[in-house]
């Protein structure tokens, strides 16, 4: 087990939501992802590559976001890797607030990581 886990985990939290909150680096998301490998379920739908994922991130269309991070919870994994829980709320452009959370799951490359599994939802519940 990685025991900088903790350290890594929440680094790459920051990297990861500096790149993708801002409308001029999020393209750069990508090189988290594995081309072929990497994992998503956003909301559900189930991708899988760096090319569907970014495909996936050009249509939502927002432009702005404003995200408070409230909880980074890393945990080491047996083979090396790091799995990280990430809670809080996030706004887009003009939309309400809502609460979401991700999971990621780092799996070991050479010296770094790949961003190997990535699983995103917003906490909106049907009340009706």
């Amino acid at each position: 087990m990685n025991p900088n886990f903790d350290e890594i985990g929440k680094e790459f939290v920051k990297q990861y939501y500096s790149a993708f909150d801002n409308i001029g680096t999020r393209p750069n998301v990508v090189s988290f992802y594995n081309a072929e490998t990497s994992l998503m379920t956003f909301e559900g739908k189930q991708l899988q590559g760096a090319q569907a994922i970014m495909e996936k991130f050009s249509s939502l269309g927002f432009k702005t976001i404003t995200r408070i991070i409230t909880a980074v919870d890393p945990q080491p994994m047996f083979d090396g890797g790091i799995v990280i829980s990430v809670i809080g709320r996030l706004q887009c452009d003009e939309d309400p607030p809502h609460a979401f959370s991700q999971v990621f799951v780092l799996k070991p490359l050479n010296t770094s990581f790949v961003l190997q599994h990535d699983i995103f939802r917003l906490g909106i519940h049907d009340t009706a």
